[in-house]
């Protein structure tokens, strides 16, 4: 069984790519395959991260490629434990052809009202295409370290039908280093931070464990 995740949004800068990677080297990690479908033609953030992975000798090796459209990238995801889905921002066909072959739709956004609206109203258009409500949750991504913007932010995104994942991550340099030289979030040197990462995609396995 090939448990498929896609990390989507409206808006670029949001935390998608470092979902992605950061629950690919969780899973690879963990002794099993994985693969990202980079789908942002553009930025390739996720394909080029790989790429400085290798270089820099850093292990588990993760795969990732670009692609086109989702129905070639899904043709290769049999193979693999997981394959997860880095959709490009602003696509909007192309986001709800990659909701409609996942187990888990995954919608980063930062704690501000101009995050939370655009996420929440993308998860209505999925959820009005015709994707369930329990398929679609939200990550809370690029937070402050203020605990009551954050609980704000959560209890937002409580009053919708749609699940929040738990942790939140923060706006922080060092994982932004990690992410520079090829690092996911979760293997910052830092043990506070890398635990939040931890959380964060914990989170990530157990919703799409309960859903298959």
């Amino acid at each position: 069984m090939t448990y498929k995740i896609g990390f989507v949004s409206q808006k670029g800068g949001c935390g998608k790519s470092t979902l992605a990677r950061l629950l690919a080297r969780e899973v690879a990690v963990n002794n099993m395959s994985i693969k990202i479908a980079d789908m942002d033609l553009k930025q390739s953030t996720s394909s080029r991260w790989v790429g400085r992975r290798a270089e820099n000798g850093i292990e588990p090796t993760i795969r990732s490629e670009t692609f086109a459209d989702v129905k070639t990238a899904l043709s290769e995801s049999n193979n693999f434990d997981f394959f997860i889905f880095d959709g490009a921002p602003h696509a909007s066909i192309q986001t709800k052809e990659i909701a409609q072959v996942v187990d888990l739709i995954v919608i980063p956004t930062g704690q501000s009202v101009d995050d939370l609206e655009p996420a929440v109203l993308l998860a209505h258009d999925l959820f009005k295409s015709g994707i369930p409500i329990k398929n679609i949750v939200f990550a809370l991504m690029k937070v402050t370290g203020s605990e009551s913007e954050i609980q704000s932010a959560r209890e937002y995104l409580a009053s919708t039908p749609y699940q929040v994942l738990n942790g939140a991550i923060p706006t922080k340099t060092s994982y932004s280093q990690a992410l520079d030289v090829g690092k996911s979030i979760n293997e910052v040197s830092f043990k506070g931070l890398h635990n939040k990462a931890d959380e964060l995609a914990q989170s990530i396995i157990d919703a799409v464990a309960e859903l298959v």
